[in-house]
């Protein structure tokens, strides 16, 4: 979330950029030259200056690294053209309101310079965090003695009212087909499937559906079940033993559950060992919408 914030700075300028990218599609010098100036630059090295203000080289390594995808892919003289006019707008906005700050623009700044370091700590201890080990440890703990799960494969008839499902209930007793039914009288869109939801394991359908799939038989047909979406009328078609993911089937789950935990711990020891006063606490809660403090 912090890196997303960090990023809607830049959103304005990207808008202006879009059409700076679309329209450089002048010819580049030529490849000896531009190979030539490449070997000398450096981080500081000055590509623009606007009104005195210096643009830098490394300034377009930065806004290059935020640009979405599709700009990356563009031709490297085109990349470059654009990214270094969208500076130079940039900074020729910038200008135009620089002696016009006010708290509320200040206050603005720091924040976001606060949020870019909260980003890049969060960053680098979540990187560090995910390593072959952890992952295998964390594998390990979470599913090596984990016992084995069924997963059920049902349909359903999903109706409106007790009275209704009833009543579905009894054309399946007198021996109407559950697929003719659920695609005549089911409200969900299932209903063209002839009510089939495919498989689910444990946890992954709502508790009193789950409930009451997982004391069926195979083959049998549930009395009315209610839930939050209506009345269910439901046939358990097959179950089956899952088989335990590999380690690569849960990288990804592992590798986020690795990162929170280690941010989660990281910020609690961050801010017990911080020497953290709350004088603001003794405030009237109001006080937080009242946006003529800064806005003078």
């Amino acid at each position: 979330m912090l890196t997303k914030t960090l990023l809607g700075a830049t959103a304005i300028a990207l808008a202006l950029a879009a059409p700076t990218f679309a329209q450089e599609a002048q010819p580049s010098a030529p490849a000896t030259t531009a190979t030539t100036a490449a070997s000398d630059a450096k981080a500081d090295t000055v590509v623009a200056t606007v009104n005195g203000t210096d643009i830098t080289l490394g300034q377009m390594l930065v806004l290059r690294q935020r640009l979405p995808a599709q700009y990356q892919q563009l031709p490297d003289d085109q990349l470059f053209k654009g990214v270094l006019e969208q500076l130079i707008q940039q900074q020729a906005l910038a200008d135009t309101v620089a002696d016009k700050m006010t708290p509320k623009d200040e206050i603005a700044m720091e924040i976001e310079r606060q949020s870019y370091l909260a980003a890049k700590a969060l960053e680098e201890l979540a990187a560090a965090a995910v390593t072959d080990e952890t992952l295998q440890a964390a594998y390990d703990e979470k599913y090596a003695n984990a016992e084995p799960q069924t997963e059920y494969s049902a349909a359903h008839i999903l109706v409106a009212t007790e009275e209704e499902a009833k009543a579905v209930k009894q054309q399946l007793d007198d021996g109407a087909d559950f697929a003719e039914v659920a695609k005549e009288k089911s409200t969900d869109s299932a209903a063209q499937n002839g009510g089939d939801l495919g498989w689910f394991g444990p946890g992954m359908m709502i508790e009193p559906f789950q409930n009451a799939v997982a004391a069926m038989k195979v083959g049998e047909v549930s009395e009315p079940v209610q839930t939050q979406f209506g009345w269910h009328v439901i046939k358990l078609n097959d179950t089956r033993e899952a088989e335990k993911p590999t380690l690569d089937d849960v990288r990804e789950e592992l590798t986020q559950e690795i990162q929170q935990k280690a941010v989660t711990e990281k910020l609690a020891e961050l801010e017990g060992a911080a020497d953290v006063a709350r004088p603001g606490e003794g405030l009237d809660p109001a006080v937080i919408r009242n946006d003529a403090l800064i806005d003078n």
